[in-house]
């Protein structure tokens, strides 16, 4: 099986977001200074985050879709009445407490930008920390970590009303079957930012050229830390920050600095690459091309400084992003800035939680930081982060089929990224629950490589329309493999 590589540069186990630890004795040195190419200008796409607190409702405002006209229980539904707003492309809900679970509706509606056009009230996925960092860990226990729901990708808007009410809420106080609603609702506003600029600096190397870092084996064990180069170590080349080069170095035997894509490869030279055991006959599919972080905009300075890695990759869980439909494929890019953005600032995690994304077209994204070959610690599916990767299809399909070129994608990744660490697409495995509501701390699941969330965890996600095809996307990744 092939070794895994990681570069020196920024990588501890997942630390609190907001305070660095100090690297372990373990930690793998620092290497030498990386060649300095051609500075040009870094470009990181603006973005912004509006977090406006939703207040209880008097029985005179207008009501969502489906909400009774019985008077209002001020306990029970809270919201926004109808107002301007800075201008946003994704919208979601949050609260203070990330164990607290919000039972009932979440609905909005927005205005399109430069017009007097509003939406109609649209559902918004209450996630219930299904999508997150494992309980005890590092990133869960940060303090800064927030419950949410899913967001909804809404388009280029300046205005937004929004309605939360329990379940079973009642007309007054006290009412039978109430469920209170979390502390600290707030409605999230999420601006992408532009699509960032692609420029190449004059005498950056073409791709496919090797690049000057040097790649060196983490040692192995749950949450891997690599310490972060010391300052200086790692010079802005490429017209990158000194983030965005780190973000980018750990791909470095895939790509050169600063690639925007890693580019895709046949079988042969897949398995060309791969460093397998002797006589042991490598099952890598095709390496599939890969919009890096760079490629789609990610603003390096958002996320926790250092990467994250477990021991392995065991198995792959397919989520939907819940985000909604209404995207175009040119668009990717500012759904991704734009749920990254409400991961790290609206919810509190370190960084993006899906490892990879998948839009309707079939184009394949690296999610979070830490290196598309590696084992990097994700937040997806609570209990089933350590050892897992996590692919989000932007969009939702609970009623709507998944495009065939999202699920042939999804075979693509998986006959790759799965092979790197000798699993079988079509076959199963074994592991360990960190404690998820469907398994309890230390229970033993039996899962397939290939999963969806809801065998995890009790949860509707991918939704029953693309969980349907996840047997194609078996068989077609081990086909891919050569089995």
């Amino acid at each position: 099986m092939r070794a895994l590589l990681a570069t020196s540069i920024g990588v501890t186990c997942a630390t609190a977001l907001t305070l660095p630890l100090a690297a372990p004795a373990s930690a793998a040195p620092a290497q030498a200074p990386v060649a300095q190419a051609p500075v040009a200008t870094p470009v990181e796409p603006a973005g912004s985050t509006q977090s406006l607190p939703l207040r209880p409702l008097t029985d005179a405002a207008p009501r969502a879709t489906g909400e009774p006209t019985g008077p209002m229980n001020p306990e029970t539904v809270r919201g926004l009445l109808r107002r301007d707003s800075h201008r946003f492309s994704l919208v979601g809900v949050v609260w203070d407490d990330a164990d607290a679970e919000l039972h009932g509706t979440v609905q909005v509606r927005t205005r399109a930008t430069g017009t007097t056009s509003w939406s109609g009230w649209q559902s918004l996925e209450t996630h219930n920390a299904d999508h997150a960092a494992d309980s005890g860990s590092p990133e869960r226990e940060s303090g800064t970590v927030r419950g949410s729901t899913a967001p909804l990708w809404v388009g280029d808007s300046d205005g937004v009303e929004v309605r939360v009410r329990s379940e079973n809420a009642g007309p007054r106080s006290g009412s039978a079957g109430t469920a209170p609603l979390p502390a600290g609702l707030q409605v999230e506003l999420v601006d992408p930012g532009d699509d960032p600029e692609q420029p190449r600096a004059e005498g950056t190397p073409a791709p496919g050229t090797p690049s000057a870092v040097t790649a060196v084996t983490p040692s192995a064990g749950t949450a891997t830390p690599v310490t972060a180069a010391q300052p200086g170590a790692l010079p802005e080349t490429a017209g990158l920050t000194m983030a965005a080069a780190e973000s980018s170095a750990v791909n470095a035997d895939l790509a050169p600095l600063g690639a925007s894509e890693i580019t895709a490869l046949s079988k042969a030279e897949s398995e060309e690459q791969a460093v397998v055991g002797a006589g042991a006959k490598p099952f890598i599919g095709p390496r599939p091309g890969i919009v890096t972080r760079k490629g789609w905009g990610a603003d390096e300075s958002l996320r926790e400084r250092d990467f994250a890695y477990t021991s392995t990759v065991k198995a792959a869980f397919v989520h939907h992003s819940a985000t909604g439909n209404n995207y175009t494929c040119a668009q990717a890019p500012s759904v991704l800035r734009s749920i990254y953005r409400y991961h790290v600032k609206s919810s509190g995690w370190r960084d993006f939680g899906y490892n990879f994304a998948v839009d309707k077209c079939g184009k394949i994204y690296e999610g979070r930081a830490g290196g598309v070959s590696k084992a990097v610690l994700g937040a997806h599916t609570l209990g089933f982060n350590t050892n897992s990767m996590g692919i989000a299809v932007l969009g939702t399909y609970s009623s709507k089929n998944p495009p065939a070129a999202a699920v042939t994608a999804v075979a693509k990744l998986t006959a790759w990224k799965l092979g790197l660490f000798g699993r079988n697409p079509k076959g199963k495995i074994t592991l360990v629950s960190g404690g998820s509501g469907k398994y309890k701390k230390g229970a033993k699941a039996t899962l397939h490589v290939i999963s969806g969330h809801r065998d995890g965890f009790a949860t509707e996600c991918p939704g029953i329309r693309l969980y349907k095809k996840l047997g194609t996307a078996r068989t077609s990744s081990a086909k891919l493999q050569g089995r």
